[in-house]
């Protein structure tokens, strides 16, 4: 094509000058570089969680809810006999040990389950008319009002726990799995039916890699939904061995000892936010940046 004929040359201009205009007009290549609101905002919101628990402690529990202060110990309390002391330490510890053990395993179960009752229902619609109502029936139900039918069909051990962490943590896995799965491109299904691909090479070319950012969303959920899971069933079944951080809590909680609670209640929070950031980073790697969710 002649200069004349070319709509980015204009009278005066040759083709070199166009080229830089071109470069110049482009957009700058995005840079990673540290924030630190990252870093900042968590902070400054932890300190004005201590200080607000340090007010609680000191007149907050008698004036707002005419409790005695000792019921909420200081944060400096909690860390020197919960931390600071070699038994409580090593228990609330070995605690914590057994509790993530037992939601890693639920929370696996967990996901071969969702994931497979997922891809049923993505399949065929009469399977997901058939089992996701109750999957919502499963999610919407109390614990509690299902602990002696637990107690009754699992016998003594780590099943009833397990039970409990997948009944909390499954429909987020397959709630966000089949949407992602249904959420896949339909002119790229048009076109995996004209190339005349199986449904096996439809769901491990299209459909997954579509739906990978819902499922590691729904991964990062159910997560943190295992460990509450865990805890409460080490509640309310405690025999079988393997005592989790639910059972320290409660043996510390009969013997009023009520710093070594709270340094019990710290360390399951900071498990379920060690899984969510381990799920977090294991979408980046997976998912790559690809992908408008990681960016």
């Amino acid at each position: 094509m002649s200069d004349l004929h070319n709509p980015f040359i204009v009278p005066g201009e040759d083709a070199g000058d166009v080229e830089h205009h071109i470069l110049d007009a482009a957009p700058p290549t995005p840079r990673s570089k540290f924030q630190w609101s990252t870093v900042i905002g968590p902070f400054i919101t932890f300190v004005l969680f201590l200080v607000f628990w340090q007010y609680m402690h000191e007149s907050g529990m008698r004036t707002l809810f005419d409790k005695p202060g000792f019921m909420l110990p200081s944060p400096v309390t909690v860390v020197d006999q919960a931390f600071l002391t070699a038994k409580a330490r090593g228990k609330l510890i070995d605690g914590l040990g057994w509790t993530a053990l037992v939601a890693s395993i639920g929370l696996g179960i967990t996901i071969v389950l969702g994931m497979t009752l997922a891809m049923i229902m993505a399949r065929a619609k009469w399977a997901e008319h058939a089992v996701y109502p109750y999957l919502v029936a499963l999610q919407a139900t109390p614990v509690l009002a299902i602990v002696p039918v637990i107690a009754a069909v699992f016998p003594n051990g780590v099943g009833p726990r397990l039970f409990v962490c997948v009944m909390i943590s499954i429909f987020p896995v397959a709630s966000n799995t089949l949407f992602g799965l249904l959420s896949a491109d339909k002119g790229q299904h048009d076109l995996f039916t004209l190339s005349g691909a199986s449904r096996f090479t439809r769901l491990r070319k299209l459909q997954l890699p579509a739906a990978m950012p819902a499922i590691f969303t729904g991964f990062r959920i159910s997560a943190g939904l295992s460990v509450i899971g865990a805890v409460v069933g080490e509640q309310f079944f405690r025999s079988g061995g393997m005592p989790g951080i639910g059972i320290v809590i409660e043996e510390y909680r009969q013997k009023i000892r009520f710093p070594q609670i709270y340094g019990g209640l710290v360390l399951v929070a900071a498990l379920g936010i060690a899984v969510f950031l381990f799920f977090g980073w294991l979408t980046k790697v997976v998912v790559g940046h690809w992908h408008e969710s990681t960016r």
